[in-house]
This record gives C-alpha cells, structure tokens and sequence, in this order.
C-alpha cells in the first residue's frame, strides 16, 4: 500500500532535480557570455585586431557578389531581347522590304520588325564622328542596303533566337544577319565563373576565418592551463570548462560579422554615385542593384556559426591535452 505513495513522492523530486540543474545550466550558460565578453574587453587590442581580420576576410566575398550581381543585372538590362539586324541585298527595293517584314511579323518568335531605310542608314553614318567627310564626298547613289531590325519574342531562350538567326539566313532576300545576342551569351559564361570564384573565395575565407578564431581560442586556452587545471582537479567537466571559451568564438564571429557587413553598407555607398551617374547614362535602364537585406543579417549569424565551430575545435584539443 506504502509502494504507490513512495512513487508519487519520488516523481516530483526527480522533477525538481531536472528543474534545478536546467537553472544551473542556463546560469552558466549566462555567466559563460558575459564573462567571455568581459575578457575580449580586457584585451581591446587584441580583440580589434582579431575581429579587423575576420571583417575584412568576409567583406571580400560580399565586395565580389555586389560586383557580379551588379554586372548581371546591367547584362539582363542591355542584352535583353537583343535586336537582330538583318541586311538586305543591293538589289532589293522598299516594297520588297515591306513584303519580307510582313511575313516576319507574323512568325511566333518574332515581337516586332522595324523598317531602316538607306537613307536613314546613311544619315546615321554620317552623324558617327570621322565619317561626315566620307559620306559627303559620296556620289548622288545611296551604296547602303534596306535594313530589318527584328526584335526576338520576349523570354526566348538562347537555343531558339539562334534557330531565327538560321531561318533569316536562309531567306533568298538577306544578305547578311548581324546576331548581337552573342556578347551576352559570352559575358553570361564569364559571369559563370565570376558565381564559382565567389564561391571558391567565400570558402577559402571562410576557413581563414576559422583558423583565426581557433589560433586566438587556443592561445587564451593556453595563457590560463594553471587555471583550467585546477578545475578539472576539483571535479569540472569538459564542457564546463570549455563553455566560455565556446562564448567567445562566438563572440568574435559575431562583431567579425557584424564588421564585414559594415564594410559592404560602406562599399556600396562609395558606390552608388558612381552608379547612378552609370544609370543615367543609359536612361534609367540599368536598375543597379544592392545587396539583399536578409544577406547582410545572414553574414554575422553564419560567422558567429564560425567562430564556434572553430573554438569547440581547438578548445577540444587542448582540453585532451591538459587532461
């Protein structure tokens, strides 16, 4: 009959111990932060120099991203829907022009077709600079051909505005197609490689970042052995004595971080006059970008991530070895 009773009684003080060592494990914790920042604050020299490095080897992979996704956004802007200029024969006349343009209007993948006429042609000739003299001292005939600029159909892809480069070329009218779709197709491939050596750099980074964090973890380990000693004889785990050295890995990725971003709000500022004059200088065309608000709140997250990684790395290490 006493069994249930003991039973009862035995739950709720297994409880209360859980609750209580949840308490002692959340106060350490808290006690493990503040005394982690206290120490990188006793050593501010030290502390700048270290979180200098770490802001400057992350601001580089978000200096390079700005740049590409800047390039890739004046590529979409002037490459979009590249026009086809196609020439026509000498022999062929205005209404031949029209019929052809008629019958390239109503294909599916063509939006439009704009009639330039030889004289318009020659008048922009003549407005180029160095060739007024050559064009006024041409005879009375017009030596350029009808001109048809086909505008692509929005949204085709690279395959099928060259399958309408190959049909223009087939036609018995066409002397020569002029395809300036392929300088964005050149400069997407370079942009390609420009994405992977980001990548590659934001990695190679990302460990130098690492190894910083450590080399400071593990030298702080090291100035207070006598003192890590001393808790491990009177009975303090591992992780408790690690924990603080843990904080400030994080710590110092965190204001790494928070610096690198920083320091990307700072690039695009001395860029942007610089831009806006670009962008006016192409009509409003270009919409020069910035980097996304969620990235720079992501920076100083993944290098606190860092930071710890990097800590709980070396501290392990040197714990064994002080063990």
């Amino acid at each position: 009959m006493n069994a249930p009773a003991v039973t009862e009684k035995a739950a709720p003080r297994s409880e209360r111990s859980q609750s209580r060592r949840f308490a002692g494990w959340r106060e350490h914790h808290g006690w493990s932060a503040a005394t982690s920042l206290r120490r990188l604050g006793g050593r501010p020299l030290g502390t700048l120099m270290t979180v200098a490095v770490l802001g400057l080897a992350l601001a580089l992979p978000l200096a390079f991203y700005l740049l590409l996704a800047n390039l890739q956004s004046m590529g979409g802007a002037l490459g979009q829907n590249p026009a086809v200029s196609v020439f026509l024969k000498a022999d062929q006349t205005g209404p031949q022009a029209n019929l052809l343009a008629g019958e390239l209007r109503n294909r599916s993948d063509v939006a439009g077709v704009t009639i330039k006429t030889p004289q318009q042609g020659l008048d922009e000739l003549a407005n180029l600079q160095g060739f007024s003299g050559a064009v006024h001292a041409l005879d009375d005939a017009n030596p350029l051909p009808w001109v048809l600029v086909v505008q692509p159909k929005a949204g085709l892809d690279a395959p099928a505005v060259n399958a309408l480069v190959e049909a223009l070329r087939g036609e018995r009218a066409v002397d020569l197609v002029q395809d300036s779709s392929q300088w964005r197709l050149r400069l997407d491939a370079l942009l390609g490689v420009g994405h992977r050596v980001v990548l590659v750099l934001a990695a190679l980074l990302a460990l130098a970042a690492l190894l910083v964090v450590g080399n400071t973890v593990r030298t702080d380990i090291a100035s207070r052995s006598e003192e890590i000693g001393v808790l491990m004889l009177l009975g303090a785990s591992r992780a408790f004595v690690r924990r603080p050295y843990l904080y400030a890995g994080i710590w110092y990725g965190l204001f790494g971080g928070v610096l690198a971003s920083l320091l990307a709000l700072a690039i695009e500022l001395a860029l942007a006059g610089p831009a806006a004059e670009l962008d006016r200088a192409y009509g409003g065309s270009l919409s020069l970008g910035a980097l996304p608000w969620w990235l720079l709140l992501a920076v100083p997250l993944a290098s606190a991530s860092l930071g710890w990684i990097g800590a709980r790395l070396v501290s392990a290490r040197q714990l064994r070895k002080a063990a």
